[in-house]
């Protein structure tokens, strides 16, 4: 990461080297985090010869240079699983990231203008991932750490500036299509409008919106936590969006936003998530 920080330091004319070798120290770092919990994590599990020396059988295996191992996205999906309210980059958002890693790599393409927006991406995503690894985050950002600090800073200003402009803009909409309607008739409309989610990802639940106080929808992905048996299904919001007014907010904007990103639980049943059977309750079952 260092030699990342360094060439983002020397100035556009670096700016290649610098998000490509942000987007390999950003692997990096999330395959360590996997590969503590157990090396398999970071294997591809379609290639038998990896599992082999994952899981200690490499004598059986080839080389161990001939290893495959999964790349930037797939090592962010896994840890974002494991991770799901501490990473605050989702899949959406490490795009520019992967984009100006692969684009650099395999065609010597990247757009200089997001090199910014790419490393600050990169920075987010490490943070707590270091905090897991209890690694000290001076001695990883070394004398870049003020570097880090003002990037990220920078970027949640921009962001909070970004949310409030949304509000802004969702109220007056709201007030040009509700406030010449009287009130029981804009209760209709409304209760007609906000139904059903107009934003669509793995399971959507209903929140009232923060700019009119209507009811939108947060959208996002399924995160089954609890013990064996006693486990409960939770949304993770990653987007919001309300009929009423238009607000429309990603997974970037969502924290500057109340409580739209707090986990939701949800009355479905987990197993529907985890593609399993729940378990036999063998006393019931045996008529004990």
């Amino acid at each position: 990461m260092n030699a990342a920080l360094a060439a983002f330091a020397e100035g556009p004319e670096n700016y290649d080297f610098a998000v490509h070798h942000a987007g390999v120290a950003a692997e990096h770092l999330l395959k360590a985090y996997l590969a503590g919990i157990h090396p398999a994590l970071v294997v591809d599990g379609r290639h038998f010869d990896s599992l082999l020396h994952a899981t200690g059988l490499g004598s059986h295996a080839a080389p161990l240079t001939k290893v495959r191992t999964i790349g930037l996205v797939e090592a962010h999906e896994r840890v974002l699983k494991l991770l799901p309210r501490k990473i605050p980059i989702d899949k959406k958002a490490l795009e520019p990231l992967a984009d100006a890693r692969n684009g650099v790599a395999h065609s010597a393409i990247h757009d200089s203008t997001q090199a910014e927006a790419v490393f600050t991406i990169c920075l987010r995503l490490a943070d707590p991932v270091l905090a897991e690894l209890q690694a000290d985050p001076v001695s990883y950002w070394g004398p870049y750490l003020v570097l880090h600090d003002k990037l990220v800073d920078e970027q949640v200003r921009q962001e909070r500036v970004a949310a409030e402009a949304l509000l802004v803009k969702a109220r007056s909409l709201f007030e040009q299509r509700f406030e010449h309607m009287p009130r029981k008739e804009r209760d209709v409309v409304l209760a007609a409008i906000t139904s059903k989610p107009m934003i669509t990802m793995e399971r959507e639940a209903p929140k009232q919106c923060p700019a009119c106080g209507s009811q939108g929808w947060v959208a996002g992905e399924v995160n089954v936590q609890g013990s064996a048996g006693h486990e409960g299904a939770y949304l993770l919001p990653y987007g919001f969006y309300c009929a009423a007014c238009d607000l429309d907010v990603d997974s970037q904007l969502i924290s500057h936003l109340g409580d739209l990103d707090e986990v939701v639980l949800l009355d479905d049943d987990p197993y529907d998530y985890l593609g399993d059977e729940p378990p036999v309750d063998e006393d019931f079952h045996r008529g004990r």
